[in-house]
């Protein structure tokens, strides 16, 4: 298959990417590196050779890719609070005109499509576990606001497209996702806690630490996509770890792997920060006969490697 991938050089992506080039296919990556990072594209590019290719290009632009395709996972967006905050315009932008783009190209190619949507738009939830029938309890107006609404519209644009057009569209919500290439700055709690435990530096923890999260490892989310991608089912999938876990119980469990006698300091929450996060992966389960298989401790201690070994080249800069 010959198959775009949109913000192919950010975490999720690259890894989306070599697995689908793994596999035989042929890959197009569109990336404007706003997020992604140019050296997961070169390294693609020479483990691949001309399967691989990469369009550098803002997708909230026209996007312009020659010949066929047979398959496009949109997953182009800033998704890390630091990011999001940073670049708010270009954050709603890329959630309504790059979703929007990526969609008329995957008419005009009569392509599958992926959304690479989001367990923000759940907001801070008010259910418990939170399955895909929920709504969400989300704060328009807030700073969070510009990824969770643009990706609750990416949703409803796709569903327009698979309503009105018949285009074949998945929406897959991720939750809470680590492994090896989250950039170091990343902001999020695995790569912060890592970095600062690896660095002798103490665990910073925003309120008091009981805010709970899950936490799934990028093999088997790329695993999950894939599956949506190959299914017939077009109404959003969640797909994440089920096992929570509080912000001050992944802290000690870092702190406890990387054997650092680091401290533990506590600074005030963000606005609208959820205080609870826990996947409902009964549908994933049914429809996609797929579930997590990568425990935290395993997951972690590929991580820690990773960033240990891009700590000591110096990558401590890299944004």
């Amino acid at each position: 298959m010959r198959i775009v991938v949109t913000g192919g050089a950010g975490f999720i992506g690259s890894h989306l990417c070599e697995t689908l080039l793994t596999q035989g296919n042929e890959v197009v990556c569109i990336d404007n590196f706003l997020t992604g990072r140019r050296p997961h594209t070169e390294e693609l590019s020479k483990r691949h050779g001309d399967l691989f290719s990469l369009i550098d290009r803002n997708v909230s632009e026209h996007i312009l890719v020659e010949g066929p395709v047979d398959a496009i996972y949109h997953m182009a967006s800033p998704a890390s609070p630091i990011d999001y905050l940073k670049y708010p315009i270009p954050t709603l932008k890329v959630g309504a005109l790059g979703t929007h783009n990526a969609l008329g190209l995957a008419l005009a190619k009569n392509a599958k499509f992926l959304l690479a949507s989001t367990s923000e738009v759940y907001g801070d939830p008010e259910v418990h576990p939170q399955p895909e029938s929920y709504w969400g309890n989300v704060n328009p107006i807030g700073p969070r606001g510009v990824y969770d609404e643009g990706k609750r519209f990416a949703e409803a644009m796709a569903m327009a497209y698979h309503r009105f057009h018949g285009l074949d569209i998945h929406i897959v919500r991720i939750f809470n996702t680590y492994g090896p290439r989250m950039r170091l700055m990343d902001g999020r709690a695995i790569p912060a806690f890592l970095c600062q435990a690896l660095r002798g530096e103490p665990l910073t923890i925003f309120g008091d630490g009981t805010q709970t999260r899950s936490f799934g490892y990028i093999s088997d989310l790329i695993d999950g996509l894939i599956r949506l991608m190959n299914s017939d089912f077009h109404e959003p999938v969640n797909l994440g770890n089920p096992t929570e876990m509080t912000i001050l119980e992944l802290a000690e469990c870092i702190r406890e792997i990387t054997g650092t006698s680091a401290p533990i300091e506590f600074h005030s929450l963000p606005t609208d920060d959820p205080k609870i996060r826990k996947p409902d992966i009964s549908r994933a389960r049914q429809i996609l006969n797929w579930e997590p298989k990568v425990p935290l401790d395993e997951g972690l201690r590929y991580t820690i490697e990773d960033f240990r070994q891009r700590l000591d080249r110096g990558e401590e800069s890299t944004a």
